[in-house]
């Protein structure tokens, strides 16, 4: 790999890890057009339970099913979080019967505790870190229109591990909301990958 920042999907043995197929790009070319970052355009795709995601920076899981990681994917998991990496965890649509999200959060609690997922207050450093959100997470369409548990989700969860954030939790479905040709987005009066940018920035620079 080149020092060029790269995304990485982290695939998995259960559920479907291979969802919200256009929204790296989207977001990869938000990053090209908003800062200074040297960014490799190409989706690279590592198996959580191969020792090659400790050499990436930024990595991303999400799905729809059950979340059930293997021994090695556990281990990798918590070894990875625990040694300053980053990841982002997004519950692609939500209102499939919730079996992601409920499965995942289980994952977390056998694998960190109990009490390590924690809601994220709203004027937490990654909310400021490149873009204002000054009423914390913005909303996402998958919310709004009646699909899911008809809740706007107010906020995100992490874990923290020396007071910065290793995992971000979500389950606000940027991914699909992010999920199409980065082409479309000057029809969007406001960019919603914006926020993207800031996960990004936060996770290189705290």
């Amino acid at each position: 790999m080149s020092n060029d920042f790269f995304f990485t999907r982290l695939q998995y043995e259960s559920g479907d890890w291979d969802v919200d197929q256009r929204m790296p790009s989207n977001l990869l070319n938000s990053l090209v057009e908003y800062t200074t970052l040297q960014v490799n355009t190409v989706e690279n795709i590592v198996p959580l339970a191969s020792d090659d995601i400790f050499k990436c920076p930024f990595c991303y899981l999400s799905g729809h099913k059950l979340v059930q990681f293997s021994k090695k994917e556990r281990e990798n998991f918590k070894k990875y979080v625990d040694n300053g990496g980053f990841v982002f965890v997004d519950d692609c649509n939500h209102d499939i019967d919730g079996l992601f999200a409920k499965s995942f959060e289980r994952q977390m609690e056998e694998i960190f505790g109990n009490e390590a997922l924690v809601k994220l207050p709203n004027d937490h450093e990654l909310y400021s870190v490149f873009f204002d959100f000054e009423d914390g997470p913005p909303t996402t369409s998958q919310e709004l229109n009646g699909w899911g548990d008809d809740l706007v989700h107010e906020y995100l969860k992490a874990i923290e591990v020396n007071g910065r954030i290793g995992l971000l939790y979500s389950n606000k479905d940027y991914g699909c909301e992010w999920d199409y040709d980065f082409r479309n987005k000057r029809w969007y009066k406001n960019d919603n990958t914006r926020f993207g940018v800031n996960i990004v920035m936060y996770a290189l620079t705290s």
